[in-house]
This record gives structure tokens, sequence and C-alpha cells, in this order.
């Protein structure tokens, strides 16, 4: 995987409340809310209007077409991220593919590029371990957590790669990669661009985004870079056009990959996904026809 950067994992804005208290000074008889329930209060609030926003949120949701989430939109959507990942649209021979790109990530690993320094490889190994205590790579969580944000191998070689690949023979192991791909990335990604009001190409465009630059909220997160689009066009659920908004975030996502690493190679933007923009195909229908890194991929 290219992208780069610490995970910020379920990174929620906190507001603080300030509440102030008046005691008269004519009548002590005046009831005063206790400072402690007020704010317990103030958080239950709080609680029940995002609960309701998300019920909401969720009935507007169940009401659009499946678009990208829909089974073979979703194979086709893994193929196109499985091309730039791992050079090939067979994605399903990728469960054991690691290396170290030599892009700060340490090794990058598995159907979506997992890597040990951007904190969801860890995640992965946790949530399976949990679930299959006596897998091959329990051993290895202790180094796992030391290296966590940064590219060292300590701890993890000479047997760390080994034991990736023989544990991605596990069936379990395999299903596990694509649970953690589906709750870290493609399900919040296509969420949030049909609340936006993209198509299946949009919902897409947030899927691979995620994936590369991780669910971040800093600048060169996913987050980020869809508020810096956002002063650039108003999505279709704000009433903008989708292609112009598409075309802001594309934009956007490429000056970040080149201002991160300058000389980076951009075709998943600039020969995959705004060609098919530019070719109008917002619900990504096949055929299509695709160039990454100089190769070229076709799907019938």
């Amino acid at each position: 995987m290219k992208r780069a950067g610490v995970l910020l994992l379920a990174a929620v804005p906190v507001i603080a409340t300030g509440v102030y208290f008046v005691m008269p000074t004519d009548s002590a008889d005046a009831p005063v809310a206790p400072p402690a329930a007020t704010a317990q209060s103030s958080r239950e609030d709080a609680k029940d209007r995002a609960e309701q926003e998300r019920e909401a949120d969720d009935a507007l949701i169940a009401d659009l077409p499946p678009g990208l989430a829909d089974p073979a939109k979703k194979e086709l959507a893994q193929q196109l991220v499985s091309s730039a990942e791992n050079s090939t649209t067979r994605w399903r021979t990728s469960y054991g593919t690691i290396e170290d790109l030599g892009d700060g990530c340490g090794y990058t690993a598995g159907i979506i590029g997992f890597c040990t320094g951007t904190h969801d490889l860890l995640m992965l190994v946790e949530r399976y371990t949990k679930a299959h205590p006596d897998n091959g790579l329990a051993a290895y969580l202790p180094a796992l957590r030391e290296v966590d944000g940064t590219d060292s191998h300590e701890g993890l070689d000479p047997g760390f790669t080994a034991a990736w690949q023989a544990e991605a023979e596990v069936p379990e192991f395999r299903k596990a990669q694509e649970q953690e791909r589906d709750r870290v990335y493609f399900e919040p990604a296509v969420r949030l661009a049909k609340l936006d009001g993209l198509g299946t190409l949009g919902q897409f465009v947030y899927f691979d985004a995620m994936v590369f630059h991780g669910p971040d909220t800093d600048a060169e997160g996913f987050y980020g870079l869809r508020e810096q689009a956002m002063k650039k066009a108003e999505t279709p659920g704000q009433g903008g056009s989708e292609k112009a908004y598409l075309e802001a975030f594309l934009d956007v996502r490429r000056d970040a990959m080149r201002a991160k690493r300058p000389g980076i190679d951009t075709s998943r933007v600039d020969t995959a996904q705004r060609r098919f923009l530019r070719a109008g195909n917002l619900d990504l229908d096949t055929p299509l026809v695709w160039e990454m890194y100089g190769d070229t991929y076709r799907l019938p």
C-alpha cells in the first residue's frame, strides 16, 4: 500500500460545553443545578442527538440504491483497489502478500495493504487473536505494538513474513482480512459517500482514498481531504454538481499525494478514477479499461 500516516480510528470531535450558574444575592432559595449533574445531562443530550442523527442517516441510506455495496460492484471495487495495491485484479491471491515497500509504513500485507506502521495491521491481528488465540501471528503482538507508527522491523524479523504467509492459508484469517477491510474502510466510505449524495463511482473514489490515506482527520487523511474538497465545490447532497465535486476531490487528493512524496505515481487517480469520471461513468459500469503504474487493465 502506498498510504502514509498513522490511522486515527474513531476520531470524534469533542465539543466542550461551558455552563455558568449565577447565585442570586437576595435569595438563598433559588434552585441551582449541581455542575456535575448538568455536565452529565449535557453529555446524555449530545449522545441522544447523535443517535437520532444516525438513525435519520440510516433511514436515508436505506432508501437509496445499494451502489458500491451491491455484491457485483463490491467485487469490482476490490479488483480496482487490488490493481493499485498488488498489481493484479485477482485480489484473492493477495492474502499472503507481504513486503516492505520503502514508503515509511513498514511491512505492507494482505488484500488491502495493511501496514505494520499505520495501526491497521495491528488491529487486524489483535481482533483475529481475540477470536483465535492460538494463531501463528499472536506471538508477534508485542513487537507489532512496539513498531506501530514506525517503519521498524524490530521484533518482527526474521519470522514475521513467513508467519503471515502461513496464516494466510487459514480460511478464518482470510475472512478476518475481509471483515477488517469492510469495518475500517469499505463501510465507512460507502456510507459517507451516500450521505454526500454520491453515486457508485463517487463511493469508490471515497473507498480508495480511505484505503490509501487512512481514515484520519488531519490534512493528509481522508476526512481532511474531504473537508478541503468541500471548500472548493459543494457535494451533491449540498446541491452541487457530482462531477464538479469529484473533480475537486481528486485534485485535492492528487496534490496531497505529491506533497507527501514528490514524484509519486498518481495513476490510481489520473488514469483510473478520473478517466471513469470524465467518461461520465458515474455508475461505474463495465466494461472498464484503466492504467495503473504503466500496466493496462480491462474488465469486460
